[in-house]
């Protein structure tokens, strides 16, 4: 048993929003939010907490980052999107609900865009949003700012990579424990 805004595993989902190639180098802190991100997909793979990926309209922002790209499953479906919330899409709202997780993890850019009204949508449906601080970003830090203010003020979970990653894993004798800690580290 645990407190309701704890991850469990079992109910979770990680959605990466639109770390794209446009994006390289221009926002906030980015090389700190893409090693966040690396350790993020790399602990989801440990615990099997299943990922959906979104790109915004690549043909003008280019494709996912290759550094953390190359951490996604061979079977790893990209959704691309024009709405800048992922529940705009489609595919995207339909591979969510086929995924029959409450507990969503969203991180990404940028925070005041597509992070954003995405996390606003999933609260709207009744989702439990989890956001790490460290692995989400904007061009601007004022934007990072009133966004991240607006997101908890509106009910989404404040988090860390580290905290998420440790209630996943739970316990020092879970089998990825290890595995865990060495990423998180």
């Amino acid at each position: 048993m645990s407190h309701p805004r704890v991850l469990d595993r079992a109910h979770s989902a990680l959605v990466m929003i639109d770390v794209q190639e446009a994006y390289r180098g221009v926002t906030v802190g980015h090389e700190g939010v893409v090693r966040a991100l690396r350790r993020l997909l790399q602990v989801a793979a440990a615990v099997k907490v299943p990922v959906l990926v979104t790109e915004q309209h690549p043909k003008g922002l280019g494709h996912t980052l290759p550094e953390l790209s190359e951490l996604f499953a061979p079977d790893q479906a990209v959704i691309e999107k024009l709405s800048l919330s992922c529940c705009g899409e489609p595919s995207f709202a339909a591979a969510l609900d086929g995924l029959r997780r409450r507990q969503i993890v969203v991180c990404g850019l940028e925070a005041h865009a597509c992070v954003n009204q995405t996390v606003h949508d999933l609260l709207d449906q009744g989702y439990q949003v989890h956001l790490p601080h460290d692995a989400v970003s904007a061009r601007f830090e004022g934007d990072y700012r009133v966004a991240w203010e607006k997101m908890i003020g509106s009910g989404a979970v404040p988090s860390s990579v580290e905290m998420i990653s440790l209630e996943w894993v739970r316990t020092a004798a879970a089998s990825e424990f290890k595995v865990v800690q060495k990423i998180i580290r």
